[in-house]
């Protein structure tokens, strides 16, 4: 977990599991990053390499390929295979630039 955590604080953008707390704004960019399952490889009812999904999720008020750059260069430093999506939030009048990855843990 603590290289994960490393990896996110390079990126140097504000960043907060799951969710800013209520009542500490912060200005887009800025990332959520959780761990919703894991993907751990077992046989013989043995967990041989835990591991889990990890997404890290950007916000951002416009399209920043500057930020996204950032992440994925974080990512690519340190060999992790990512699939990306994009979606515009309404609600928010934000973008979301979401990376799924498999971290070992």
């Amino acid at each position: 977990m603590d290289e994960l955590l490393a990896m996110i604080k390079e990126i140097d953008i504000p960043f907060a599991y799951d969710h800013f707390a209520e009542g500490e704004p912060v200005d887009p960019p800025f990332i959520c990053y959780f761990m919703p399952q894991t993907d751990n490889f077992s046989a013989d009812g043995t967990v041989y390499f835990p591991a889990s999904e990890v997404h890290v999720e950007l916000y951002t008020d416009k399209k920043d390929l500057v930020s996204e750059q950032s992440v994925e260069s974080a990512l690519k430093g340190h060999e992790v295979f990512y699939n990306k999506y994009e979606a515009w939030i309404d609600s928010e009048k934000l973008y979301q630039v979401l990376y799924i990855f498999e971290w070992r843990i």
